[in-house]
């Protein structure tokens, strides 16, 4: 059993009042609601900090909770859940963000196992072969390097590893072996709560990698390796537009 927790900020920098944007007619957070909805979870729980979305809620059923809007982070919000709903230390909850209404149910299911029954593992989350030289120089894709058994060693901005045998003039010719991170998160409740409760590190704050906080501090996190990316989420007007259009293709059969 598992539960997931879907954190959804109304006052997004790249699109305000991103959750309540209508994709196929219906506000983005119900999609990814009902994505949840589809995987074997118990309890999906949307948390947000704004009334207006607590009502959205309401109207197509969902459980929702009002969160402090003083969380940092998606994380923060999660963690409120956990303390306010009582869940125990070892149940699991999976953190999907809100903007994500093309993600796979099933790999939901898939984080939450990675994490249920293992005291070796505090933290899953996913990673995917990255698909481009460009994605690999990209700053924004976040680069993930695992260990042969599976658990995750660092996540960084720099496109690493570095080919050191095929690269010229400080830029890289190739990118194999690379794996790009995919924001998604499974973790037993205390540690999710232990991880919430620690303090910013030098790593986290140099790269902007919330997840950094947890390998600096000795937190086991497992990766998850996927043999595709799945469908980016909405961060940007254009990525607002791309999804819609994906959707009504996909309505259309």
């Amino acid at each position: 059993m598992f539960h997931v927790v879907i954190p959804a900020r109304y006052a997004a920098t790249r699109l305000p009042g991103k959750p309540l944007a209508t994709i196929g007619g219906e506000p983005l957070i119900r999609r990814v609601w009902e994505r949840a909805r589809a995987s074997g979870a118990a309890r999906v729980i949307i948390a947000t900090d704004d009334e207006r979305i607590v009502e959205a809620a309401a109207g197509f059923g969902a459980e929702c909770m009002l969160t402090s809007p003083e969380h940092c982070s998606g994380t923060d919000r999660v963690a409120e859940v956990a303390r306010a709903r009582g869940f125990a230390a070892d149940e699991v909850i999976v953190n999907l963000q809100g903007d994500e209404p093309l993600i796979e149910p099933r790999l939901l299911d898939d984080l939450a196992a990675c994490v249920r029954g293992r005291d070796d593992v505090d933290i899953a989350t996913a990673a995917a072969p990255l698909q481009s030289l460009a994605e690999f120089l990209d700053p924004n894709c976040v680069k993930a390097l695992r260990a042969q058994g599976g658990e995750a060693l660092y996540f960084s901005r720099a496109p690493v590893p570095w080919p050191r045998d095929h690269a010229a003039d400080g830029r890289a010719a190739r990118f194999d072996g690379a794996w790009r991170h995919i924001g998604i998160y499974a973790y037993r409740v205390g540690s999710l709560l232990r991880f919430a409760a620690l303090a910013p590190t030098p790593l986290e704050r140099i790269e902007r990698l919330e997840q950094l906080r947890a390998l600096e501090h000795g937190m086991r996190v497992h990766l998850l390796t996927l043999a595709n990316a799945p469908p980016a989420g909405v961060d940007t007007p254009a990525d607002l537009e791309r999804v819609r259009a994906l959707w009504a293709a996909l309505a259309r059969g």
